[in-house]
C-alpha cells in the first residue's frame, strides 16, 4: 500500500521509549503554530514510499524495539498506518501513534480505518501542540495537554488509560 511520508528515522530515542524508526506521515490539517515539523504539514509535500518496504527495514533491523507513527498526522493515512502497525506487531514491535486529534473526538468520530490505527497503537500521544503549554520536561510529547493513552488497550476496556514510563528501582 502507498503512503505518502516526510521521510523515516530509522533510529529515533525520542519518540517513545527504546530504539525506534519513526516514520513522518506527509499531510497535517492542524497546522500546530510551533509544530516543529511544520514541512510534513502541505499534503502535496513528501513523497511517496510502500508500507511493504518501511515494514521490511523495520524488520531487518534487529535492535528495534518499535515503530513510531508521527506527522504530519497519521491518522489522515489511517488505513496505510494501520498497516505499518500491524506489521510492527506480527513483527513483534511496539507502536506509538502521535495525533493533534484527541482521543474522544476519535472515539466520536468512529472512523473506521482510524479505530483499526487505535486498535494497533499501544502508545497513543493525543491533542494538538499548543505552544503556550509547551514544556521541555514533559517525556515524549511537547504540551502539558497531550496525554500518553494506553489505546488498544483503553478500548478493550472501555476506560481511558494512562501510559507511565516503567519505574527502575523504586526511582
Amino acid at each position: 500500500m502507498q503512503i505518502k511520508i516526510s521521510g523515516v528515522v530509522s533510529d529515533s530515542i525520542v519518540d517513545g521509549p527504546g530504539l525506534r524508526m519513526t516514520v513522518f506521515t506527509q499531510g497535517c490539517s492542524h497546522r500546530c503554530p510551533g509544530c516543529h515539523n511544520p514541512q510534513t504539514h502541505d499534503p502535496e509535500g513528501g513523497f511517496f514510499a510502500d508500507t511493504e518496504d518501511i515494514l521490511h527495514a523495520l524488520t531487518e533491523n534487529p535492535l528495534l524495539d518499535g515503530i513510531t507513527l508521527s506527522g504530519g498526522d497519521p491518522m489522515e493515512q489511517a488505513e496505510a498506518c494501520a498497516q505499518l502497525a500491524k506489521g510492527a506487531h506480527d513483527a513483534g514491535l511496539s507502536v506509538w501513534t502521535y495525533t493533534g486529534y484527541t482521543w474522544e473526538a476519535l472515539l466520536q468520530e468512529r472512523d473506521p480505518h482510524r479505530m483499526a490505527l487505535l486498535e494497533q497503537t499501544d502508545v497513543l500521544v493525543d491533542g494538538p501542540f499548543l505552544s503556550e503549554q509547551r514544556s521541555l520536561e514533559l517525556q515524549f510529547r511537547g504540551s502539558r495537554n497531550q496525554r500518553l493513552i494506553r489505546a488498544a488497550e483503553s478500548l478493550r476496556s472501555d476506560s481511558l488509560l494512562l501510559w507511565e514510563p516503567p519505574q527502575y528501582f523504586g526511582i
